[in-house]
C-alpha cells in the first residue's frame, strides 16, 4: 500500500512538473565565448584578396564582425550575415552555415571571430560570400560550412556584443551602400496592388513590392517557410528595418522578424501626375523650305507654373487622313512654366542647324516631320483634345493650314489651346500663298525661333 502511495505520488509529482514546463520560454543556450582569438584583418583587406574565381583561404587570417541576421522567424536559413562594426558599417558578408537554429548560438549583435584559414571566398555580384564549396558544371562555388567545420571556424567573443543600430536610408540611396548591412528605411509601404495579400506564397520565396513616398521601389524578399508567410501585409506606412541583399545588382531587403516591421502611420498621399491644361497649345511648326531635315513642332505652356506631360500625346494626320498615323508620347517631359518644348525628328540636323539640342529627339515620319500639308492634335492625358493645327480629313495643300517649305506661327496674343482650327490665330507662310496664306518660303535657321515665343 505505502509503495502504490509512493508510485501515485509519483506520476502526479512529475505530470505537474511537465505541465508547468510545456509552454515554457527557454532561454538561448549559454555560450562558451573566447578572449584569446584576435583579428588580424578587417573586411576591407579581405575583400581585396577576392577574385574573379573562387579561392580557399591558406593564411592563418581570423576576422572579426558583428551579427545582424536571424534565423528565429524562419526568414533566413543556412546563412548569416555580419557587418564590420555595430553602427555605421563600411562592409557586411554572407557567411554560409549549416546550422539550424544558428540565432540560439550566435544571437543578432553578437561579436563573433572567424577563423579563415581553409575556407573558401567569393563575390556574387557585389555580396562578398564565405563558406565551403561544391563544384556546378566544373565550377567552384560558395556553399555551406558543414555544422561540424562551423564550430572549428567561428567562435563568439566574450567583449563586444551589443545591439547592431541599422543604417537609416532611402530607397533611392540604396545603390551606394555595401550589400550584407542592417539598414532602415522611413516613411516606405507596401505597393497598393498587393494589399490584401500576405507576406509569402506557402513554400515559396516570394518578392513583395515597398515604395516610398516619391515612387521609389525596392524589393523585400520573403521566405515561404517563415513563420509570418500567412500574415497579411500591413496597409500602412512606417519604418522597415532589414539586411540589405542583392540579386547580382538589384538590392533586396530581408526581414528577420515581423518587429522589423513599424507600420503605424497613414500612407503616403496619391501622388497625381496627370493634369490637363488648356494652357498648353501647339505655337510653332517648321518645315525649311532649304532643309527638312530641320523640321521641328514648337509647344508653348502659358501657365505660370510648369506642367508634367505625363501620357500627353501629339497626334498626326497625314494629309486627308482620318485615322492617327503617328504618335508622340511626352510622358516623362516636364514644360517649364511660360516656356516652349520643342520636338524634332532629326535631334543631331537640329543642333547643328539653330545651335542648341531639341528638348525631344523623336523619329521621322512622326507629327515633328510635317511636310505641310498633315494635321496635328495635341492630347491630353484623359483623350481629351486640347489643340489643333488643321482640320482633320482635309489635305492641307492649297487650304488655310498649309505651311508646305515654310512656317506656321501661332499669333502672340493666343494664350490657350483651341480644339477646332481657326485660321486668324495662325500666320502662315508657305510656298502658294493659296486661301490667305503668305507666299514666302522660309530658311533655316534665319527665318525660324525655336524655343522662343514671338
Amino acid at each position: 500500500m505505502k509503495n502504490l502511495f509512493f508510485k501515485i505520488f509519483g506520476t502526479i509529482t512529475l505530470m505537474t512538473l511537465l505541465c508547468c514546463v510545456d509552454g515554457r520560454e527557454f532561454d538561448a543556450p549559454k555560450n562558451n565565448c573566447t578572449t584569446d582569438i584576435l583579428a588580424n584583418i578587417t573586411f576591407t583587406e579581405l575583400d581585396s584578396l577576392v577574385q574573379d574565381d573562387v579561392i580557399q583561404i591558406q593564411e592563418d587570417l581570423v576576422l572579426e564582425g558583428y551579427v545582424i541576421s536571424s534565423d528565429r522567424a524562419g526568414n533566413f536559413f543556412g546563412v548569416l550575415y555580419l557587418q564590420d562594426a555595430l553602427s555605421n558599417p563600411s562592409k557586411g558578408l554572407q557567411l554560409e552555415v549549416d546550422v539550424r537554429e544558428s540565432h540560439l548560438l550566435f544571437p543578432v549583435g553578437s561579436k563573433v571571430m572567424i577563423k579563415l584559414k581553409d575556407l573558401y571566398l567569393g563575390k556574387r555580384g557585389s555580396t562578398f560570400r564565405i563558406g565551403s564549396v561544391f563544384s556546378s558544371f566544373g565550377n567552384l562555388s560558395i556553399g555551406r560550412l558543414p555544422r561540424g567545420k562551423v564550430f572549428d571556424h567561428l567562435f563568439v567573443s566574450c567583449d563586444g556584443e551589443g545591439s547592431p543600430e541599422p543604417l537609416v536610408t532611402t530607397i533611392s540611396e540604396i545603390d551606394s551602400l555595401p550589400s550584407s548591412i542592417l539598414v532602415q528605411l522611413e516613411n516606405v509601404e507596401f505597393a497598393e496592388e498587393i494589399l490584401g495579400e500576405t507576406y509569402a506564397l506557402a513554400q515559396e520565396e516570394t518578392q513583395r513590392l515597398l515604395l516610398d513616398c516619391a515612387e521609389n521601389e525596392i524589393v523585400l524578399l520573403n521566405s515561404g517557410y517563415a513563420d509570418f508567410q500567412e500574415e497579411p501585409l500591413p496597409e500602412t506606412n512606417g519604418t522597415l528595418t532589414a539586411v540589405l541583399t542583392r540579386d547580382g545588382k538589384s538590392p533586396q531587403l530581408v526581414i528577420r522578424t515581423l518587429e522589423d516591421v513599424d507600420f503605424t502611420q497613414e500612407r503616403c498621399p496619391e501622388i497625381i501626375t496627370e493634369f490637363t491644361s488648356n494652357q498648353i497649345f501647339i505655337s510653332e511648326l517648321a518645315d525649311p523650305d532649304n532643309n527638312s531635315s530641320a523640321r521641328f513642332v514648337e509647344l508653348y505652356n502659358s501657365a505660370p507654373e510648369q506642367l508634367d506631360l505625363n501620357l500627353w500625346t501629339l497626334h498626326r494626320y497625314t494629309n486627308d487622313n482620318t485615322e492617327v498615323s503617328s504618335i508622340i508620347d511626352l510622358s516623362g517631359l516636364i514644360i517649364g512654366a511660360e516656356s516652349t518644348l520643342v520636338i524634332s525628328p532629326k535631334a543631331e540636323e537640329f543642333e547643328l542647324v539653330y545651335g542648341f539640342a531639341p528638348d525631344l529627339g523623336v523619329s521621322t515620319n512622326s507629327p515633328a516631320d510635317s511636310n505641310g500639308d498633315d494635321n496635328l492634335e495635341l492630347v491630353d492625358p484623359f483623350g481629351t483634345v486640347i489643340d489643333v493645327f488643321g482640320i482633320i480629313g482635309e489635305d492641307g495643300s492649297g487650304t488655310d493650314h498649309e505651311f508646305e517649305d515654310g512656317r506656321a506661327i501661332r499669333n502672340s496674343d493666343i494664350t490657350v489651346g483651341n480644339s477646332v482650327y481657326t485660321f486668324s490665330e495662325w500666320i502662315i507662310f508657305n510656298d502658294t500663298g493659296d486661301a490667305g496664306t503668305t507666299k514666302l518660303p522660309q530658311n533655316a535657321p534665319e527665318d525660324f525661333t525655336p524655343g522662343v515665343r514671338d
